[in-house]
């Protein structure tokens, strides 16, 4: 079970629900083959103390995850009030459960597999990766309070 930073804004009960409620992209941060941080944005849902996400097997991140499986990530709006969490973790990939695991997203992201997108996407589920990110800490800031005023 990660750990929650002492000065976290958030018990690990409001973090947990801030994750399985917000549906805005995680924002994945990984080293590039030159130890440069580069981040990406990818649709994420939070299951079990895990934060899981799906993409295809070709993309960058999945190479820069096989090297280097330690990442960074926050999930915050870019509206206010500014409030978030964010953590570091360790990820792992499952060529297995990329399909599922894109359809899982999909139901979130999008409520219904019937869209164009959707098929879209479903069409090429057989090339998706899910990414499995199990975080080693967590942590949240809340500024509603003081952005209120």
């Amino acid at each position: 079970m990660s750990e929650i930073r002492a000065n976290s804004a958030w018990s690990r009960a409001q973090i947990e629900a801030f994750l399985g409620e917000c549906l805005i992209p995680i924002r994945l941060a990984v080293l590039n083959s030159e130890s440069r941080p580069l981040v990406c944005s990818l649709w994420y849902l939070y299951d079990d103390g895990c934060l899981w996400c799906a993409t295809q097997r070709t993309a960058s991140v999945v190479k820069l995850l096989t090297r280097e499986p330690y990442c960074g990530f926050e999930v915050a709006p870019d509206s206010m009030p500014y409030r978030g969490v964010r953590g570091q973790g360790r990820a792992t990939l499952d060529d297995a459960i990329g399909a599922p695991t894109l359809t899982r997203l999909i139901d979130r992201y999008l409520g219904t597999r019937e869209s164009g997108f959707a098929r879209w996407l479903m069409a090429r589920s057989n090339f998706e990766v899910a990414i499995q990110v199990e975080p080693e800490w967590m942590t949240s800031w809340d500024f509603s309070q003081r952005m209120s005023n």
